[in-house]
């Protein structure tokens, strides 16, 4: 009977999952089940009652897991930037300073961010802590999931989220991270659950998920190894 671990994910590192699990399916001749959502909402499903035998997530859950007594080590996987898209063949707006950010956000129709990534969080606090919480709240578009979608379809002309999961999005260009000054960097990170019946195939999962080896892959999916 093939061995099968189920491993919780946050969407900003979802390609590269995607990408790294077959190789390791093989390898170890198992099924790697992958469950993806926002670590905001992943807390709140494991919260309730949901479990698995991996789970990445913001550091800073993993943490909170760790402190609940559900997991025991931390492994730092990628660090990650918040950006913005707009749709392909769209004029992109100047975001190189945080004047040019600004100018650009107050002149934009539309803007979309997450909901619930941390992402559309750290952007609901930037715009707050910028004076810009008023003039942007009636062309904010909150959407859970990947919001470089909207942009894609049009009903957002602006998208805000990680580059890793804008890049996730068909039909959409890439205009660049934030301005250093207004940047705010999360690091994914992985561990596994205590309570999990195959521990060691998971731990191995994340061992490979750390590879150096990995590096360029991670790169190219829009983020910068832990």
């Amino acid at each position: 009977m093939t061995s099968e671990i189920r491993v919780l994910s946050t969407l900003g590192v979802r390609a590269v999952l995607d990408a790294l699990a077959p190789a390791f399916e093989r390898a170890n001749s198992c099924r790697i089940t992958r469950i993806y959502d926002s670590s905001v909402a992943l807390m709140q499903r494991i919260a309730a009652g949901e479990s698995g035998d991996a789970a990445v997530c913001t550091a800073a859950a993993i943490d909170a897991l760790i402190a609940q007594g559900k997991m025991t080590t931390r492994t730092d996987l990628t660090r990650s930037f918040v950006g913005i898209a707009v749709r392909k063949g769209a004029v992109k707006p100047d975001i190189s300073t945080p004047d040019a950010f600004i100018a650009a956000m107050r002149g934009a129709k539309s803007i979309g961010r997450s909901k619930t990534g941390a992402s559309g969080l750290y952007f609901a606090g930037l715009i707050a802590r910028l004076g810009l919480e008023d003039a942007l709240k009636p062309k904010m578009i909150v959407w859970d999931g990947i919001v470089g979608k909207l942009a894609a379809r049009g009903e957002a002309e602006i998208a805000v989220q990680q580059i890793s999961e804008l890049m996730q999005a068909d039909g959409v260009d890439i205009v660049g991270p934030l301005p250093d000054e207004l940047q705010s960097v999360t690091v994914f990170s992985a561990g596994v659950f205590k309570a999990s019946r195959q521990a060691h195939l998971a731990a191995a999962f994340v061992a490979d998920l750390a590879a150096p080896a990995h590096a360029a892959l991670i790169r190219q999916k829009g983020m910068e190894p832990a």
